[in-house]
């Protein structure tokens, strides 16, 4: 999913700063391509990559196999953590933005 990047908050992900950050988080991180790849708890590869200044493109796939309510709950919170570091908006904003996109057909 693509989320928006405050405005001047590009500064704090660009160049090394993301893959520091996401190791950081998630305690892992690869590079491929332009693709920084990570892994945490239920969520068994998580993709970011930076669109533009104002963009950021976050994908996840969940692991296999059975998890505690906890694991997912935990996992879940970890990735909202990220996302606002990475986006400069906490969950709260990045939902009202989505629906905002969604309202004017741009999802």
């Amino acid at each position: 999913m693509d989320y928006d990047i405050k405005k001047g908050w590009f500064k704090n992900i660009e160049g090394d700063l993301l893959p520091q950050m996401m190791e950081e988080v998630f305690g892992n991180v690869a590079a491929e391509g332009d693709l920084f790849v990570s892994s945490y708890g239920v969520l068994g590869r998580i993709e970011v990559k930076v669109v533009s200044k104002t963009q950021l493109e976050i994908v996840t796939v969940n692991a296999e196999g059975t998890f505690s309510d906890d694991d997912i709950l935990g996992s879940k919170r970890k990735l909202n953590e990220f996302a606002e570091k990475a986006t400069g908006f906490d969950a709260k904003a990045r939902m009202k933005r989505a629906q905002k996109k969604a309202k004017e057909g741009k999802l």
